[in-house]
């Protein structure tokens, strides 16, 4: 069975001819001299063929105006059928368009702002599924205890590799000169659940992470057995003998305190 062949249609050479009707219609949208040269033409189907022309406007360049034209079966003139400004290969375009949900970064969220999960949001399970037990988890269910999801094994995933590679984490320069790391100090209080192996909570008032998670492997200045500097060696004073000492007699000739004699000073 040999497959069936599609010939194109020819291009309506009235329709191809009409470039001044076509740089017309496109000047009527723009203003003259924007369309600029003919960059060629396109066959659309029966008598219809598509004209494009450079754009002359510095604000859309790699943009080329297309400009569609036709005729009636067994009419002689032909019409424009429609008038666009297309982007071209070079042509600057605006991102693509992303919902408000795929927008948003952390830091975002204000005071009265509201950010509702959805519901088939990865990071999250029903509550009751958070337990190993079966029987745990039919008694929740049925009394309706607890919350309605917990976080996933993906959004713990998630959570643990943003959190490592972040601020709080062991790739910062607080943390390459700390002494030591946080999963040592006396200050480190774990996390509870499948996170604790990771991560806790800093809980020195003086540390510059007071309050905030931290990874076990980074560090800080305020380390609980960070070494102490010795205190600073006072130098002593010179020590005299004041118990035994030499009386001098004063010699003769020796200028005295009261002496008024002349000395020669002028």
């Amino acid at each position: 069975m040999s497959r069936a062949r599609t010939r194109s249609a020819a291009p309506d050479q009235a329709c191809v001819a009409a470039v001044d009707l076509a740089r017309a219609a496109a000047e009527e949208l723009a203003r003259p001299g924007v369309p600029g040269e003919h960059l060629g033409y396109e066959s659309e189907g029966d008598r219809v063929v598509t004209h494009y022309f450079a754009c002359q406007d510095r604000a859309y360049r790699g943009w080329r105006w297309a400009v569609t034209v036709t005729r009636a079966s067994r009419a002689k003139k032909v019409t424009v059928s429609e008038a666009v400004l297309l982007p071209g290969s070079g042509a600057l375009l605006a991102p693509e368009w992303l919902p408000w949900s795929e927008r948003l970064r952390p830091g975002d969220l204000g005071v009265g702002d509201l950010l509702p999960s959805p519901e088939d949001d990865d990071r999250l399970v029903p509550g009751f599924t958070e337990s190993d037990d079966e029987v745990e988890q039919q008694t929740i269910f049925e009394y309706g205890l607890g919350r309605a999801r917990v976080l996933s094994a993906i959004g713990r995933d998630r959570t643990a590799r943003r959190w490592h590679s972040g601020e709080h984490g062991p790739h910062t320069p607080i943390a390459h000169a700390a002494p030591a790391q946080c999963s040592t100090c006396g200050f480190y209080w774990l996390l509870a659940g499948g996170l604790r192996q990771l991560f806790g909570v800093c809980t020195n008032e003086y540390a510059p992470d007071d309050g905030k998670v931290v990874a076990a492997d980074h560090g800080c200045g305020a380390h609980s057995e960070a070494a102490v500097l010795p205190p600073p060696v006072e130098m002593a004073g010179p020590i005299l003998d004041d118990l035994g000492f030499d009386l001098m007699e004063e010699e003769a000739g020796s200028v005295g305190a009261d002496d008024s004699e002349e000395l020669g000073h002028s």
